[in-house]
């Protein structure tokens, strides 16, 4: 195709136009304390990982096997796996062992919803963080923006997708719960609204202050989240990210906001520079 003036002014229209096109979302939703949540006591968790294997025969997750093939063992989050229950000893906690288990936060003002550009991940106002594969472009910028590094991406596959909890969304639809709660045999792990689970965290901490630490992780953390964690070991040593209450979309609002002006003035530049170089006589 000829480089001419009309060929030029409309591919720089057509990027423009995709430009102002992006979904910069960074609106917080509504009300996160009537959302639903869930508490997990990792002093109550006896790591039978039930709750990892009801997430993947719910989702159809493939299993990743150990080195002699024959047990489940992921060693960490993948495309594989949204949940994991892991165990951290006491050469890393000071001489007390827990399990943790891992997956997705479902941030109240979560940063990946913030970057997606093109609307491909969604905060429900009832709680979880959505995915839709049908949309993603693979850019990735939700890997980058998420301060707990939950979203992984399918490497392994020719056309990957972002993989991560969606807090069985489709199940809560229905009236079910996640299925990680309902298939928990302890009761280290229970589904409900998110202000009734903080106060009853509280009230655990408070009837027995020597057997938890002093806080509530995802009360506060980045803005709050719907996973909230008790424990008797402090969070650091738990594999935890130490993160202060700032909503990160509120921080880079500014910042993605200006992108698609400072994209268009870069068009409008050159769209100029080109009718100046070219023009007759």
């Amino acid at each position: 195709m000829t480089i001419n003036r009309r060929n030029f002014l409309k591919a720089t229209g057509m990027s423009l136009g995709g430009v102002f096109l992006l979904k910069l979302d960074v609106k917080q939703s509504s009300d996160p304390n009537i959302a639903v949540g869930m508490l997990y006591d990792a002093t109550i968790c006896v790591g039978c990982r039930a709750c990892q294997t009801a997430c993947k025969k719910v989702h159809n997750l493939s299993p990743e096997l150990d080195t002699y093939g024959l047990h489940e063992a992921p060693r960490d989050l993948s495309g594989k796996t949204w949940t994991l229950i892991e165990l951290y000893k006491s050469t890393e906690t000071g001489g007390q062992s827990s399990f943790v288990k891992k997956q997705c936060m479902h941030c109240v003002d979560p940063a990946c919803v913030s970057v997606c550009p093109v609307g491909a991940l969604q905060k429900l106002d009832s709680g979880p963080v959505i995915y839709d594969d049908k949309k993603c472009i693979g850019c990735r910028y939700c890997m980058a923006a998420c301060p707990y590094n939950i979203p992984k991406y399918q490497w392994e596959k020719a056309l990957p997708l972002i993989q991560k909890c969606n807090f069985c969304a489709d199940r809560l639809e229905q009236g079910l719960k996640p299925a990680c709660a309902e298939a928990c045999p302890t009761g280290s792990l229970i589904f409900g609204k998110r202000s009734d689970l903080i106060a009853e965290a509280e009230q655990r901490i408070q009837k027995e202050p020597d057997r938890y630490v002093h806080h509530v992780y995802g009360k506060d953390e980045v803005g709050g989240a719907s996973m909230l964690y008790l424990a008797a070991v402090p969070f650091e040593k738990l594999g935890f990210p130490t993160l202060d209450g700032n909503s990160l979309p509120e921080i880079t609002k500014p910042y993605l906001e200006s992108v698609p002006w400072q994209i268009g003035l870069v068009g409008s530049l050159m769209v100029g520079i080109y009718l100046w170089t070219h023009r007759k006589g």
